[in-house]
């Protein structure tokens, strides 16, 4: 609900959602033409038709929970890779990668510069080419661990000192990432 929508426009809604739908089971045995209706004012209302779907489908295939594999999940409609990734890790508490596509853009740019991060990603600018050596944690001791970890990548060219002189101060205020 909260993709491209502001947060006063949808803490209502929300509430109001969850009223009407507070289980699975609930959402998957209403008409899709209700919840379509009630999420109607946020826009994108392709979403809760995506949702309706998602739900039928838990209930009937998953005895009413969402699947905890990637590759389940990402079968669903309108379950991509960041999706999948959000709901294995805020879910199950799985370390699955969780990478928009802002943040996405500007680690390319910060480890790679964006000559290199264009070239990488061709003309087809495939988003997920350097997802799977950039995995990140909750924290803030693990999202430091893992860009040191990502700048010792092969992906990463730039030698660790030179990382380091471009990564915000407020990133490495610790001393344990100096060496």
């Amino acid at each position: 609900m909260l993709q491209q929508t502001q947060v006063d426009r949808v803490v209502p809604k929300y509430r109001e959602f969850l009223r009407h739908y507070p289980t699975i089971e609930k959402l998957a045995a209403a008409p899709v033409d209700a919840v379509r209706r009630l999420w109607y004012p946020l826009g994108y209302n392709v979403r809760p038709i995506r949702l309706h779907a998602i739900a039928c489908e838990s209930v009937a295939r998953y005895g009413g929970r969402l699947p905890d594999r990637e590759e389940a999940l990402r079968q669903m409609p309108g379950i991509g890779r960041y999706t999948a990734g959000a709901i294995l890790s805020f879910a199950y508490g799985q370390d699955a990668a969780v990478l928009d596509t802002n943040v996405r853009r500007v680690l390319g740019r910060v480890f790679l510069g964006p000559r290199r991060l264009a070239d990488l990603l061709g003309p087809r600018r495939r988003a997920g080419a350097a997802r799977p050596r950039l995995r990140f944690q909750s924290s803030a001791h693990g999202f430091r661990r893992d860009v040191v970890h990502a700048a010792q990548a092969p992906l990463c060219l730039l030698p660790h000192e030179a990382l380091l002189r471009r990564l915000p101060a407020c990133l490495i205020s610790s001393r344990s990432w100096r060496r």
